[in-house]
């Protein structure tokens, strides 16, 4: 039977989707991405059947993979709301360290009808223990179970899925990611600008909610924060073909129509948007523990790790530059002429193929705006309305990892935005901001155009006509970002059921240094 429920008012929604960088996106600061998982290197998991929740109200019949009893522990350490559900889709990511010993045991707990099931370690010389032979892997028979054992050879981010009657068992939900952490970790990414970067958000009072310091066992693998992106599509019929048929009480008797293929739902780590910009362990989500909602602040090497999941390519666009490619499938892509230098392309897009996965690097810093993102003003009252700028070598203000301008690109130090402003902000800037009494975007706009909660107050006193920085929801004070839209570039996939917006779609947000990023809720 499939059930239905009424969403609560969207509240996630708040948002304007901009893609404009010179607009800033208020939003209440409830939740934020990361890669969480669970650590082994022994993991016991179950394949059994469950709902998952839906942006238009659905409940869909899935299968998942998840913990049969209490994991051996979580990770990140400084997320400490966690659960390990016997169904979630996403599978739990596995989390373990490169040279290690891995040991995953399988419980098969689908209907009698679906019949066998596996997994799948694309990457790792596998063996296995228990169950019966099967096309692709040893398999676990209704109610039975089988154990596969590898060395986690090689750091990186790989997939796994299920190895039985794949176009129904992986569009029902069974598959996973795993991450192997490097054994060593460069000096260079615990040292220099990446030590400054922990620094800087120690001094604002967070939390370090990385896996490690490192991608790899390599300089360039270095990275300051990082997020898990799965991507995969769902054909609401064949879940609703295997609903009606999961009560028969034959053995391996489900026959389902895999084509035609018309997915509905698009989703990222096993949610739509706005679902996914909800708190990972969210527990209006039993069975979706991951959200997919980033955050950063400007400089960050921030870490992507991408996998394709479903049975279509993705072409997902990363608003505010582009990505450099580490990785594919755990394999750094390394120079043919120079061994020790990377080579990986610098991706507009980064498509997202069917079981492959991707590592890599992504930031932003507001280089060649052309205007002071801070909204600095040397006439100012505010004393913070007149820090200064130290260019580094690379022309970036890092000597300072305290100073709410960390990071600012010093070239643009002092660069008015307005060409014509209200307040005692300095004129001369290349555009004209819209009059803030008149502006008709609604009550969700906050329109100031500088980066921080009281970046506003600091550009035009408190007799100022800039446009605020707050808006119905959220206090002047409280988080002001510039946000970015990640979302698919096939118009489709950001809806959900042909309703926009929804499907592959968030917010990247850029925040300046004195808003805490926690993301342990």
């Amino acid at each position: 039977m499939r059930a239905t429920n009424m969403k609560r008012a969207i509240s996630k929604t708040q948002l304007l989707l901009a893609m404009v960088v010179t607009m800033t996106l208020l939003l209440t600061p409830t939740a934020f991405a990361a890669a969480p998982g669970i650590t082994g290197p022994t993991f016991n998991l179950t394949a059994q059947p469950s709902f998952i929740s839906e942006p238009d109200g659905s409940f869909v019949y899935s299968w998942g993979y998840g913990c049969n009893g209490a994991p051996l522990g979580y990770a990140p350490a400084a997320i400490s709301s966690n659960f390990c559900n016997t169904m979630q889709i996403p599978g739990p990511t596995l989390i373990v360290t490169q040279g290690q010993a891995v040991t995953v045991t399988l419980t098969n707990n689908l209907p009698n009808a679906a019949g066998n099931t596996s997994i799948l370690f694309p990457g790792f010389n596998v063996a296995t223990t228990g169950g019966v032979a099967g096309l692709l892997t040893q398999e676990a028979v209704p109610g039975g179970s089988v154990t596969y054992t590898f060395t986690a050879s090689t750091p990186g981010t790989r997939s796994y899925y299920s190895g039985t009657q794949g176009d129904l068992q992986v569009e029902m939900g069974l598959y996973g990611a795993i991450i192997v952490l490097p054994s060593t970790i460069p000096a260079a990414c615990t040292s220099g600008i990446h030590a400054s970067n922990q620094t800087a958000q120690g001094n604002w009072g967070e939390s370090d909610f990385r896996l490690a310091a490192a991608a790899y066992n390599h300089p360039g693998a270095c990275y300051d924060r990082e997020y898990l992106f799965q991507f995969s599509e769902m054909d609401d019929r064949i879940h609703r073909e295997a609903e009606a048929q999961s009560t028969r009480a034959c053995t391996g008797c489900m026959s389902v129509a895999t084509e035609p293929y018309v997915p509905a739902y698009f989703m990222i780590n096993g949610r739509s948007m706005p679902d996914l910009m909800d708190p990972n362990y969210a527990p209006e989500y039993p069975h979706q523990p991951y959200n997919g909602n980033p955050h950063m602040h400007p400089g960050e090497l921030t870490l992507l790790r991408v996998i394709g999941q479903g049975r279509w390519q993705h072409p997902f666009h990363e608003h505010g530059n582009h990505v450099r490619v580490l990785a594919r499938d755990g394999n750094l892509i390394l120079s043919a002429t120079d061994p020790n230098s990377l080579a990986g392309p610098l991706l507009f897009t980064t498509t997202t193929t069917p079981g492959q996965a991707m590592d890599g690097i992504y930031y932003w810093t507001g280089k060649g705006l052309n205007w002071d993102p801070y909204g600095h003003n040397p006439t100012s009252s505010d004393p913070q309305a007149k820090l200064t700028c130290t260019p580094d070598g690379n022309g970036y203000n890092t000597s300072a990892p305290a100073a709410i301008n960390y990071f600012e690109w010093c070239q643009d130090h002092n660069k008015p935005l307005q060409a014509t402003p209200a307040g005692d902000v300095a004129g001369g800037g290349p555009a004209t901001l819209p009059d803030p009494n008149i502006f008709a975007n609604g009550a969700w706009f906050g329109g100031s155009p500088y980066l921080g909660p009281n970046a506003t107050v600091r550009a035009v006193g408190t007799t100022g006509t800039t446009p605020p920085s707050g808006t119905v929801a959220n206090a002047p004070d409280s988080e002001a970002g510039f946000a970015f839209m990640w979302h698919s570039h096939n118009e489709r996939e950001i809806t959900t059921n042909n309703i926009f917006p929804g499907g592959m779609l968030m917010m990247m947000l850029v925040d300046s240094r004195e808003f805490v990023i926690d993301e342990s809720n």
